[in-house]
């Protein structure tokens, strides 16, 4: 297993009204098309207006292909055109468990 863990950085205070916009249009087809979040979370303190969320795959080409179908859905498509445009990074890591690691 690995686990895809993202980071947006949104401009102060407006990190909410991509969560909501993302709550109603975007998370729907990724749960459809990726399955396994692990956690969606907003930080509070620490580096502020950031948006974190995390998503488990087998391997990365389990990641490759689910994320290849999603990016073919109009429902996606569609929500990456209609998306709040108050992001202003983005950084992904792809994590892998340690052999004693809870989570695998």
């Amino acid at each position: 297993m690995i686990v895809e863990e993202r980071t947006y950085t949104a401009q102060v205070g407006r990190a909410k009204e991509w969560v909501d916009y993302y709550g109603e249009h975007g998370f729907p087809v990724q749960q459809h098309h990726l399955g396994r979040c692990l956690g969606f979370f907003t930080t509070e303190i620490g580096t502020l207006n950031q948006i974190v969320h995390l998503w488990a795959y087998d391997d990365l080409g389990h990641r490759e292909s689910a994320r290849a179908k999603m990016a073919q859905d109009p429902d996606w498509k569609a929500f990456v055109a209609g998306q709040p445009k108050v992001l202003l990074a983005q950084e992904t890591r792809i994590l892998t468990p340690t052999s004693f690691s809870p989570l695998k």
